[in-house]
């Protein structure tokens, strides 16, 4: 790659429109996707599941991708949900914290 072409990115990078350091918008309702991750156990995804279906009741639990870690040690659960505001993420995030077995939601 030229220096030319590395000044063509640059130059790209700072005509975005969006406000650095702002979240990026989403428009409600949306399919949403979620990674959690917690340590690696047979019932990881089924309490997961449940966590996320009492805040989409249409939510497809065959949708679920379980991903284990390198070492076996932690698992990560992939799913899509329907989104329906930032006030049902935040309660969602919440409560996925709050079973003690969750690492990190992204």
């Amino acid at each position: 790659m030229t220096d030319r072409n590395l000044r063509d990115l640059r130059r790209a990078a700072k005509t975005q429109t969006a406000a650095p350091g702002a979240p990026p918008t989403i428009t409600f309702p949306c399919d949403y996707p979620i990674k959690v991750v917690g340590d690696a156990a047979e019932d990881f995804a089924a309490v997961v599941c449940q966590v996320v279906s009492r805040h989409d009741s249409e939510f497809d639990a065959t949708t679920l991708e379980v991903v284990e870690s390198r070492n076996a040690r932690f698992q990560s659960v992939r799913l899509t949900m329907r989104a329906t505001g930032e006030a049902q993420l935040k309660a969602l995030f919440a409560e996925l914290k709050a079973t003690g077995r969750v690492h990190m939601v992204v």
